[in-house]
């Protein structure tokens, strides 16, 4: 059947709904998403750092005067300053699907002002307050899944404030199948008070990845060590109950055992499979100086053997034994071999190095002073998160809410310690001073080496790179001008994606091209021509077969106004008209028009 919709009703019906309280336009809200069967519901904020993006492109200027190289083989480090929602844009250009770990500390929201949207604090009494964090954590969310490689880890740290809220969103963003795991981790042990009365000692680690995502291991702490305290031909080992803990599935792994009453021997005795009643019958009586054993657990409750008859039959002798239990009953063991010296992680992390304030806050204030940052991370807490998130030796990793940017020194440590090559990139704003003063100022003095309040020298990690950028903006409008504009200030975020920084003099016949017609950038294995002046084209094109250049990669950027292929044709060239490429990428992620719903 048909509705007819009176339009000026309607529009009527509209205008009164602005007389409605916030708590009013909330209870609204609800009700008009409540075909959503399951999952979260908040009322979208719009940022103002979205709506400058629906006007302005973002790119990235190197401020040369923070640089630091060391080495042409050490890994190139960023720290880009500014809006991270800004950064992320800008990065799905450069970087999409390229993250192999993406490790966040975003503001926790507990209303102490700790964070500020559309320029304004946001505190305990904001009645949108849950609203407007899941706005702006969605939005950076939804991009950071771009930016994931197709095996990536995303670790996002979070307190009990916003823990349910967090993972129903990463669950809809990310896939709750992809949700690998939360740990829960012990960084304050000291305790705070709360309203409830209990002394809060932990925060979450939350981890999302992909079907291909594997987890990395953790080495052993000293205690699970010492736990292998026996040991024979084979190494050590320490002593297991035979009774799986938990496995109640397989009725074949159910059989008896006979032990002997002094505990010197087990066996398998004479068994009998009945298939229709699906268990074992025994055949003969045990000795008198013996008695069978089940794998009955302290419950009363049947269990299963770790292993099968076969299995028994073929490891006892190096690999199985009789001890008393627990009750004092001699009953079978196995040697729980430490087989790798690391381990799959737990979900609780209760390691002394994971104090926020010893080896956060102390280990800050040694390097930049004191009360310079509030609760940073511990920087092994940071390590052992990255370890998990698997970022092997050559991975990428990405931080856009860098704070003190113990990612990236937590990034150069793992480096020293396995002679990695990690790239770590960090975003962060400058509000008072924080991305200058604080992010770089203490990955500078630890990668160039610095003196402790007590005189001590620490070496520094020299063995790094870092570059420093700022956010800039280029305007969307489709004219030569803008086309141009961002041409020239988009140099910085190409070397960024490809990794080239060195730049070298292009020359023909002995002479320099001038830098507003072509740039060329050289690394050991690949070279990149930017051309900005499309008159520089033939003159190029005729020079690449006689020019000395390893020609392994090889990029032309222009403004797409002159046809290459006749010029390139044969040659190793990748050809890309770079301000369309631009263009693209970035519409994909914040669209130019801003889409109205009714």
């Amino acid at each position: 059947m048909a509705i007819r919709i009176n339009k000026q009703e309607l529009a009527s019906t509209i205008h009164n709904l602005q007389e409605l309280t916030d708590e009013q336009k909330s209870a609204l809200l609800e009700l008009l998403h409540e075909k959503k069967q399951y999952g979260l519901v908040w009322e979208e904020k719009e940022e103002d750092a979205q709506e400058r993006l629906r006007e302005e492109l973002p790119v990235f200027v190197e401020d040369e005067s923070k640089r630091i190289i060391n080495s042409d083989d050490a890994p190139n480090h960023v720290i880009i300053e500014g809006d991270n929602l800004h950064a992320l844009t800008a990065l799905t250009y450069s970087h999409e699907g390229k993250f192999d770990a993406i490790y966040i500390d975003p503001p926790y929201n507990t209303g102490a002002k700790n964070w500020v949207y559309n320029n304004d604090y946001v505190d305990g009494l904001d009645s949108f307050k849950h609203s407007k964090w899941l706005s702006m954590m969605s939005h950076r969310l939804n991009i950071a899944k771009r930016l994931l490689s197709s095996s990536g880890i995303l670790v996002l740290t979070i307190d009990d404030y916003e823990i349910e809220n967090i993972t129903l969103l990463c669950n809809e963003i990310f896939g709750e199948y992809n949700h690998l795991g939360t740990v829960v981790i012990k960084n304050n042990p000291q305790g705070r008070s709360s309203v409830t009365g209990f002394q809060i000692s932990h925060e979450y680690a939350l981890f999302y990845g992909t079907s291909n995502s594997v987890l990395g291991r953790l080495p052993r702490t000293d205690e699970q060590i010492k736990r292998y305290k026996e040991k024979d031909e084979l190494g050590p080992f320490e002593w297991r109950n035979f009774r799986a803990q938990y496995s109640t599935e397989s009725p074949k792994m159910v059989y008896p055992i006979i032990v002997d009453n002094n505990g010197e021997y087990f066996r398998i005795p004479d068994i009998e499979w009945n298939s229709l009643k699906k268990e074992y019958f025994i055949n003969e009586k045990p000795g008198e100086n013996e008695h069978v054993v089940w794998p009955i657990d302290e419950t009363g409750r049947m269990r299963t053997w770790k292993w099968s008859i076969e299995t028994v039959l073929e490891v006892y002798k190096t690999e199985m034994g009789v001890r008393k239990d627990r009750s004092g009953d001699f009953t079978v063991y196995y040697k729980g071999r430490m087989k790798d010296i690391d381990m799959l992680p737990y979900t609780i992390w209760d390691n002394p190095l994971y104090s926020a304030s010893t080896f956060g806050a102390n280990i800050l204030a040694e390097i930049i002073g004191k009360k310079k940052f509030d609760y940073p991370k511990s920087l092994f807490a940071v390590i052992d998160s990255l370890k998990v998130a698997n970022a092997n030796k050559n991975s990428i990793i990405l931080d856009f809410f860098a704070g003190s940017g113990t990612t990236l020194h937590a990034t150069m440590q793992l480096n020293a310690e396995d002679g990695g090559h990690r790239q770590c990139i960090l975003v962060t704003n400058n509000e008072n001073n924080i991305c200058e003063e604080v992010t770089y100022e203490r990955n500078k003095r630890v990668i160039n080496g610095y003196t402790k309040p007590n005189g001590d020298f620490v070496e520094g990690l020299h063995d790094n790179n870092l570059r420093y950028y700022k956010t800039e903006f280029v305007s969307r409008e489709n004219s030569s001008a803008n086309r141009k504009a961002l041409m020239s200030m988009t140099t910085d975020l190409l070397c960024i994606k490809e990794n080239l920084y060195d730049e070298v003099p292009f020359e023909i016949d002995g002479k320099k091209m001038k830098p507003q017609f072509v740039r060329c950038f050289e690394s050991d294995d690949k070279t990149m021509i930017i051309i900005y002046d499309p008159r520089a084209v033939d003159v190029i094109a005729r020079a690449l077969p006689e020019k000395d250049v390893k020609q392994r990669l090889i990029y032309v950027y222009s403004d797409g106004q002159y046809a290459y292929n006749d010029e390139f044709k044969g040659k190793d060239v990748e050809l890309c008209a770079l301000p369309d490429a631009i263009y693209q990428a970035l519409n994909r992620v914040m669209p130019r028009q801003k889409e109205v719903k009714l």
